[in-house]
């Protein structure tokens, strides 16, 4: 069941993505097809982690005052989710169905789905679906949150910012619906299993992705399908973060994290 806007941790409007990329001056013909992209969820700017600080936490002496130069202070705020992307060039390096297999389980079964073995490039039935507006693949492999920030439908719209940051030059971007990271103590029958993955299919739906094959999904950049998905949830962010503020201006007692800008 979705959760109301007064179970948010924190304010959601201060949320922002951190992009990584990290290459080698001598890439290989692998690291050439194959670009990893981390993405940091974060959550504030300035943020002081209470359990971090060594004042506060005691490993300081009593007299010390917790200061603008605590190591506990993050300047780019806290990190509550993750997420991961690749960008496979289909036109340099290697044969990209290849490097996928080399990568990953999860990259060579949507490689197996999308590309010719023996070419590396998009078979033509696939091709036949898609415009010609760039040369690369976007795979999104994971999007998870910390379970705070879970059930608000956040995932669709923190995705959606990052495939329109990441596509441009790509014919298309693909997923795989799946638990990124599921509790150990959870033990799905398949019913439950269903449901949750129809569940996880359908916030990709809210993305733009459109089921394929085996599993697999495909979003199209060049229709106007991936903006008009993006403008919808934004929207509905939007709609979420006033209903935060309303609720926290209503309440008798704000949230630690946003009365004294420190989360721990």
């Amino acid at each position: 069941m979705p959760k109301t806007a007064q179970q948010l941790p924190a304010d959601p409007s201060q949320l922002h993505l951190q992009y990584t990329y990290a290459h080698g001056l001598h890439d290989g013909p692998h690291d050439q097809t194959v670009e990893r992209w981390d993405i940091s969820i974060r959550h504030g700017h300035d943020v002081h982690d209470r359990s971090r600080c060594p004042v506060l936490n005691g490993t300081e002496s009593p007299e010390v005052v917790c200061g603008a130069d605590c190591s506990a202070y993050e300047e780019h705020g806290l990190e509550v989710g993750r997420m991961t992307f690749f960008r496979i060039r289909l036109t340099q390096g290697m044969n990209a169905w290849l490097a996928m297999e080399e990568e990953s389980q999860e990259l060579y079964e949507v490689a197996q789905v999308l590309l010719d073995e023996a070419t590396g490039y998009f078979t033509d039935e696939v091709g036949r679906q898609l415009e010609y507006v760039g040369t690369d693949l976007l795979v999104m492999d994971r999007v998870v949150l910390d379970k705070p920030w879970r059930g608000f439908g956040l995932g669709p719209v923190l995705a959606a910012e990052a495939v329109n940051r990441l596509e441009p030059g790509c014919r298309a971007v693909a997923c795989s619906p799946g638990v990124s990271e599921p509790d150990d103590d959870w033990k799905p029958d398949q019913a439950e299993w269903d449901r949750v993955m129809a569940r996880i299919a359908a916030a990709w739906g809210r993305v733009g992705f459109a089921f394929y094959r085996e599993n697999i999904y495909l979003l199209v950049p060049a229709t106007g399908v991936p903006d008009d998905c993006r403008t919808a949830l934004r929207v509905e962010f939007q709609d979420l973060c006033l209903a935060w503020r309303e609720a926290d201006a209503g309440s008798d007692e704000k949230p630690a994290a946003l009365r004294t800008n420190e989360m721990g």
